[in-house]
């Protein structure tokens, strides 16, 4: 028995009309009406009475109608059970994250849980967080490790996904020091001239939250974008060479403040709280993964 034969008789079902369920199914009439008589043969009767305009379902048709649909469901579900399986006794954990989080936070932290979960083997994908939010919507990686913010949310706070908060940062705003130690790129809100400043394009997932929680507030000082880019490594070794004041995680300039390369360039409250947050999706399997999110939950 051809799977084939299963979509056609369905589809002629459906439609009552061998030349209708032919064009649906992309085929010719003639060859669609020996896929159905071969499956009649294999059946053993009738499934379909030709007597009648349009065609009507035998006894037996009606009966296989169901039979059918059960089998073409059944198949249709097979890659996802099969990748279930797979994924159930996979030990490799398939996790994207930030740029942002992918130098300092994330060896930190998984050296941070190794001491109640033994990972065998770790696959980290890097990149912006629209593509780290599309890799987690395909179920191509169990974890998205990100910032966030409340004011502005993403795709993976959705119901189907789950959330945890594993840790803390803040977008502060730095530049180089100048001979003094003072900020050679400062923000004041009385300054005449227009501070210089680093941004970050649409594709980031920190511009974005930036945009959201002081977009407007930025507005009101002088200021002038003079450089953008995606990731805020970027923007870091732009500020390290002088050319601006940037936005950057604490987590990734603490080493630079702390020797003096970076220095605060505006009051705190011009500084914006982040969480960090695992994303898993609701009905993750695999005990690998779940073990690594309930080590996660426990430490924090």
């Amino acid at each position: 028995m051809n799977f084939i034969w299963l979509e056609d008789f369905l589809a002629l079902a459906q439609t009552g009309h061998f030349s209708r369920a032919a064009e649906d199914r992309c085929s010719s009439q003639p060859a669609f009406s020996r896929r159905i008589r071969s499956l009649e043969e294999w059946v053993g009767t009738d499934l379909v009475d030709r007597s009648s305009q349009p065609a009507r379902l035998t006894a037996a048709g009606e009966w296989f109608k169901g039979v059918a649909e059960n089998m073409v469901a059944q198949v249709a579900r097979l890659p996802d059970e099969a990748k279930q399986v797979a994924q159930a006794q996979a030990t490799t954990l398939r996790m994207a994250s930030t740029h942002g989080l992918s130098f300092v936070f994330l060896p930190r932290w998984l050296r941070k849980i190794e001491s109640s979960f033994a990972m065998e083997r770790v696959e980290l994908l890097s990149d912006v967080l629209s593509r780290c939010e599309v890799l987690m919507q395909q179920g191509k990686v169990h974890f998205v490790l990100t910032h966030a913010h409340p004011i502005a949310p993403s795709p993976l706070d959705a119901e189907d996904y789950g959330a945890l908060k594993i840790g803390s940062d803040e977008l502060m705003a730095v530049s180089r020091p100048d001979d003094r130690g003072q900020a050679l790129h400062a923000l004041e809100a009385d300054k005449k001239s227009a501070t210089s400043i680093l941004g970050y394009t649409e594709a980031s997932g920190l511009g974005r939250i930036f945009e959201a929680v002081m977009g407007k507030r930025l507005k009101t000082v002088p200021t002038q974008v003079v450089f953008k880019a995606h990731l805020a490594s970027v923007l870091r070794t732009m500020a390290l060479d002088g050319r601006g004041l940037a936005w950057l995680p604490k987590t990734l300039v603490e080493e630079d403040l702390d020797a003096g390369r970076l220095v605060s360039a505006c009051p705190a409250e011009w500084n914006v709280p982040l969480e960090i947050r695992l994303y898993r999706e609701k009905n993750m399997t695999g005990q690998a993964p779940l073990a690594l999110w309930r080590a996660a939950a426990a430490e924090h």
